[in-house]
Parts: structure tokens; sequence; C-alpha cells
């Protein structure tokens, strides 16, 4: 979530399902239009333009993302998934525009805001709070944060959910779908059906509040007495279906933190990093949505606050012996090993390998060779990532390859590559192995 000072009055969140469609058939138009533009211009310059170099354009990712903060909910989300996902991937340029979608979302006016909360808590909540700060300090793809005090001297934050967006999730998905199969960048066989399913299921579980402060007060007790993270405390006498409340708590967006002493960015990573070996391996449960403002920082104390429960999933025990399979063969240095270990989880998949063995067992081979390293991993470090994304983009563009992983493979791993590119932002340096090695039981291999 980010702070929306530059746009105090907000933009009102479209709740009809027509009104909705609208502003996709506007977005479609929008792109069409920019693809015609660039399409034309490489033609006159006597280029063969492909359908995805005259797609991603510096405007048609403006559009994109510009219609994306304004209808919030699972569009927005969902360009969220896909920006962050994409990492490195994107070029530099559009990668920064495309962020963001992580970076901000249009408040609600004033007058929205009363009315929805008129709606779960009467016309005359106000006489509920010393203090409630209209102006939201943060506003996401599904709700936005308002700072409060109760009556009883309570500093509270309060996530109000934009109206209308519960109701519109799997339409939205069906859009975002439609316009991703339309601009060419899903082959027309890949079966993406039980990925959308699954991304309706896990959007409306975001927008259950009540599930969400459950998930908030368990996370909680898992994390009690630690001095590494702290979790706010919900505040169950002001949570309904659509708006959540919890203890405000002090902190500082953790990207900041990339100016602070290397240790201590060492430390933050280090800290996050066991975090999700934890959630993977002992807790059996996990926060799957990495998106940077899910944590702060407390620079006195050295603690990560974490946020946003919302995206929170039981691990099955069969994905986590998937991963413990494959950081063991990563660890032993055994690359067939690791090759057999991602199709078993379902990672690779068997057309890839047979299409493109020598490219895998060439990134399979960097990976290894740079898990048997002992010592500190420099994040700040590109060149392992880039040499790996340079072969990866290869196979990736042959469409004959493509591979949907297991649906909770995909959500852990975006937390660890969402993770992974924290550390990177932090330039920090972590000795993985070790915190690996631990995890799995292995003293030494």
């Amino acid at each position: 979530m980010s702070k929306p000072e530059d746009n105090a009055r907000g933009r009102p969140v479209p709740s009809g399902r027509l009104s909705r469609l609208g502003q996709f058939g506007r977005l479609a138009g929008g792109l069409a239009g920019g693809m015609l533009a660039e399409g034309a211009r490489r033609l006159a310059e006597g280029e063969r333009p492909a359908m995805r170099d005259m797609l991603l354009t510096p405007g048609n990712l403006l559009r994109l993302a510009d219609r994306l903060s304004h209808l919030r909910g699972a569009a927005m989300k969902l360009g969220q998934m896909i920006s962050m996902d994409a990492g490195d991937a994107l070029p530099t340029e559009l990668s920064q525009l495309m962020a963001r979608l992580r970076a901000e979302a249009d408040p609600m006016p004033p007058v929205q805001l009363q009315r929805v909360l008129a709606a779960e808590w009467g016309r005359e909540w106000r006489i509920r709070f010393q203090r409630f700060d209209d102006r939201p300090i943060a506003a996401a793809s599904i709700g936005q944060v308002h700072r409060a005090v109760a009556l009883d001297g309570r500093e509270l934050a309060i996530k109000v959910q934009y109206p209308g967006v519960r109701g519109s999730i799997d339409a939205d998905v069906e859009n975002v779908a439609t316009l991703l199969r339309v601009s060419g960048f899903l082959p027309a066989g890949l079966d993406i059906v039980p990925l959308l399913a699954e991304a309706k299921a896990q959007l409306h579980e975001e927008t259950d509040y009540r599930r969400e402060g459950l998930q908030l007060e368990a996370y909680g007790r898992l994390l009690a007495g630690s001095e590494a993270f702290v979790v706010p405390s919900p505040a169950p006498d002001f949570t309904t279906d659509n708006v959540l409340a919890m203890s405000f708590i002090e902190g500082v967006p953790i990207e900041s933190m990339a100016g602070a002493s290397q240790p201590e960015r060492d430390r933050i990573a280090a800290r996050l990093m066991g975090l999700v070996l934890d959630e993977l391996f002992r807790f059996g449960m996990m926060q799957t949505d990495p998106n940077f403002a899910n944590f702060r920082y407390q620079p006195a104390t050295g603690a990560i606050i974490l946020l946003d429960f919302g995206a929170t999933r039981t691990v099955s025990a069969a994905t986590a012996q998937a991963y413990r399979g494959l950081l063991a063969a990563g660890l032993s240095g055994d690359g067939e090993a690791v090759k057999q270990a991602a199709l078993d989880a379902g990672f690779l998949g068997e057309a890839a390998v047979r299409r493109h063995g020598d490219l895998i067992d060439r990134m399979i081979g960097l990976i290894v060779s740079e898990a048997a390293r002992l010592g500190p991993v420099d994040f700040a470090d590109r060149r392992i990532l880039e040499a790996i994304r340079d072969q990866a983009t290869i196979v990736a563009g042959d469409r004959e390859a493509w591979h949907v992983p297991p649906t909770d493979t995909l959500f852990v791993q975006r937390k660890i590559g969402g993770i992974a590119l924290l550390a990177a932002r932090l330039k920090a340096r972590v000795d993985v192995r070790s915190m690996v090695e631990a995890r799995l039981g292995m003293d030494t291999v």
C-alpha cells in the first residue's frame, strides 16, 4: 500500500457491473489504439513488429497501470501479481512503469468513504472515535487504510474495502484473462482454467475481512514473543465484513532501509528469508503476497512489522515435501537430481525438458554451482540471475513448451521470488545455504 498524497480527493471506485465492464472496454480500446500506432511506426521504419513489442510500449503500460489503478479490486490485484512476478524480466523502463501498480491506487473520495462506513457502522459512526483521519495513510487494490483513535484511547489502523470489489472478482478475473489472450501473451492451447479458478478463490478469501482478522490473530500467536517480527492485534469491535480494524504500529517502509548499514540490511533480509522457510517447513501456513508494502520496519528495535494477511494460505504437506526435495537436491550438487525434483514438483514441464534439455541443464548447472558456494549470497550481484534469465527467456518464448505449475507451488514461489527481489533492493548478503541446511536438518551436505 502507498501514501496517496498526490490524489487527496480520490476517484470513485466503479462498483457496478456495467461501469466496470465499460472501464475494461475503454482499456481494450486504448491498448488497441496504442498497438496500431506502434505497429505503423515500426512498419514505416522497415520492421516487422511482433504483437508483444507493439503491446509492451511505455504508452500502453501507462494506460494499463492507470486504468487498473482506477478499477482497483481483482483487476488491479492481478496486475500487481503480473508486475511483481515479472520482476527483472521486463525492460527497466517498463518495469518502472508497471511498478506503479505495486505502489499506489486511487483512494475513494470522502463522500464515497462516508457512505461505506455509514453502511457498516451506522450514520453516527464518528461518535465512536476521538479522531478518525479521513485521508487514508495507504491505498491498495482491495481497500484503503485510515488511522484513528477510539474513545478508549486505542490507536487503530482501519482498513476499508472498496465498494463492489467482492461482487466483481469473477468478472474482473475473466476480463483480465481475455485481455491476455487477445493480446497474444497466452498461447491458445494453454489451459489456465484451473489457475483462474484458484485466482478467483484466493481473491474471494482476500475480500473476507473477518477471515483475515482470524488469520491475523493466528499469525500473531505463531510469532508471539518474537523480537524479529511484530504483528498487529485485531480489534473485533470495529471489524465487519467490509472493515478490518487492528492496532496501529509505527514503522517506516522497509525498502527505505536500502540506505542503512550493510549489517542491518543483511539482518532484515535474513529474517524475512528465515520467515519464509518457517512458513514452508514449520508453520504450515504462508502469507503469499510479497508486496513490499506489506512489510514495515522499526529502526529503533530492528523489528519487522508484518501486514496484510488476506493472502494467507495453508501449505500442504505435499508442497512442503516437494520444496524439501528440491532444496536438498540443490545442496547436494547433483544437477540430474535437481531436474528430477523440479519435474516431480511440477516446476518443470516434460515438454520444456524434451525441447530445451541443453538450456535447462545449463540453467540448473548455474543454480547448482551457486548453491555450492559457501558463505553469503550477494543479492546485489545480478550476473547469475541475468544469465539464467537470458536462457529462461528462450525457453519461455517457445509456446509449445509452456507449462502451468500446480497452483500451490505458484503461490509459494511468488513469496520466495518477492523476498529475493526485496533482498536485491536492499543489496543484502545472506548465508542462504546455512539457513536451508538448518531447516532441513542437514549439518553438512
